[in-house]
């Protein structure tokens, strides 16, 4: 029996957040998002235990927040698509998240129960993304290292964690509604346990969600 730990963190506050602007791939971290992602780091074991590599989305918020997390605990950062948020449609991206139309398209995808196939326009609906952390579990199992952080987005973080808790059974309906009490702040961190079993099937656990240093929300 081996386990691994899988340390996610979201990446930090960015200016668009702090407009509540809807994103794309941009958006760069506010003062206080690099301080949330400093705060973070420290967090970490530096010695006995401590994570072995920093796995980023290769968005300009990710990678910011995950150079920041590498310099303070020395370690290498790799970079990889697998990790990248939700791609919104582009009716939304650039938006005020209180516009009308923004927020009718919002809770039609993400705040009500709908069929597991919905697509508005071009965005990756429930099964895209659920067919993409069924990929990410998967590197994980493959990757040699024991403990590792993965910097990654909300949205893309809330539908792993929920693939863990039901695999294929998982549904739009409930993962939206896993989502909406399940909030994961700037800077926040899920720790995750793998452990391959060789008798009977491998387990994922969720044992951690949202720590952060609550002094930076």
């Amino acid at each position: 029996m081996a386990t691994k730990l899988i340390y996610f963190v979201r990446h930090g506050e960015t200016i668009l957040n702090a407009q509540n602007i809807r994103q794309g791939p941009e958006g760069t971290l506010t003062e206080k998002g690099r301080a949330q992602a400093l705060a973070t780091a420290q967090r970490f074991p530096k010695y006995k235990g401590h994570p072995q590599i920093i796995i980023s989305s290769p968005y300009e918020r990710t990678k910011e927040t995950a150079e920041i997390i590498g310099k303070e605990l020395n370690l290498k950062i790799k970079y990889s698509d697998l990790l990248v948020e939700r791609k919104n449609p582009s009716e939304i991206i650039g938006h005020w998240g209180e516009e009308p139309k923004v927020r009718q398209i919002i809770d039609r995808i993400d705040k009500s129960y709908h069929a597991d196939d919905l697509r508005f326009s071009d965005e990756e609906n429930f099964t895209d993304l659920k067919k993409r952390a069924k990929k990410l579990l998967t590197f994980i199992k493959k990757r040699w290292q024991k403990r590792i952080i993965m910097v990654t987005h909300k949205i893309f973080l809330k539908m792993v964690v929920s693939y863990m808790l039901y695999g294929e059974n998982l549904t739009a309906s409930q993962y939206n509604n896993l989502s909406y009490f399940n909030p994961i702040n700037n800077a926040g961190m899920a720790i995750c346990s793998y452990t391959h079993h060789w008798f009977k099937k491998d387990e994922w656990k969720i044992l951690i969600w949202n720590d952060l240093d609550q002094s930076l929300i």
